[in-house]
């Protein structure tokens, strides 16, 4: 059941410059992308830590492409759910939008959004590691085994373009994530248990510069007694709800 969307919450959208969405993995979890840390299949004897990093990657490049072509697989058959569209519908409501994620799967821009940083990059891009060179999935060479770049003189190891355990966050996409964190005269954390660092400070860090905090969650998590409002659901049902009454809103006046 969907809980009731307040009027204090859609006052403050009306009237707010810029708004900043951080979404996590509950998100995509309502369009059937399974958790990085799923118990199926053959994979579950190995640990995230063990595959998706550059250490492994170097040592067994042959063993870390099969897991990622699983996972591409598994992401590319799912669609984008009423949440990540919602978002979408967000930013034509908001000029001042900006979606942050620490989503892999590319959900958000295929449901329509387009001011995205991506905190942990994307499944569906990669790169060679020699030259730098960036391959969409459908310009990788076709092989079985790992793709190397096709520049001519470089055959570097290409691999997935997503942060890996061990790595650096993108800087210009976390300088401006900050920013819109700081920026924000409303916050909304959706679907993210708030754990993992450095991405779970944002929340707070909108929170300190005085924006009205949001947090929506199946389950109250770690941030939920700092937020100024909790709506405990789905964000495929709450954030339709919210587009619609912003709407409603700005019709009537």
């Amino acid at each position: 059941m969907t809980p009731p969307i307040p009027d204090t919450l859609i006052s403050r959208l009306t009237s707010a410059g810029a708004v900043t969405f951080f979404t996590g993995a509950g998100v995509s979890a309502e369009s059937g992308v399974p958790t990085f840390r799923g118990t199926d299949g053959i994979w579950a004897k190995f640990k995230p830590e063990e595959l998706a990093n550059l250490s492994a990657f170097m040592k067994n490049p042959e063993l870390v492409w099969e897991w990622y072509r699983a996972r591409k697989t598994i992401i590319a058959t799912v669609r984008p759910n009423a949440g990540h569209f919602a978002l979408a519908a967000m930013e034509a409501l908001f000029p001042g939008c900006t979606l942050i994620t620490q989503n892999i799967d590319n959900l958000h821009r295929r449901a329509g959004s387009r001011h995205i940083l991506e905190l942990h990059g994307n499944i569906e891009r990669n790169y060679c590691l020699k030259c730098g060179a960036p391959y969409g999935d459908e310009d990788l060479p076709q092989t079985e085994g790992v793709p190397r770049c096709s520049r001519a003189g470089c055959a570097g190891l290409i691999r997935p373009d997503v942060v890996w355990f061990g790595e650096m966050l993108p800087e210009d996409e976390w300088d401006a994530a900050v920013r819109a964190s700081a920026a924000a005269d409303v916050f909304f954390s959706v679907g993210t248990s708030g754990i993992v660092y450095p991405a779970a400070s944002l929340p707070l860090t909108a929170k300190q510069q005085g924006a009205f905090l949001v947090e929506i969650n199946p389950e109250p998590t770690s941030l939920t007694r700092s937020v100024d409002l909790f709506l405990q659901g789905l964000s495929g049902e709450i954030l339709p709800a919210i587009v619609e009454r912003v709407k409603e809103k700005r019709i009537v006046g």
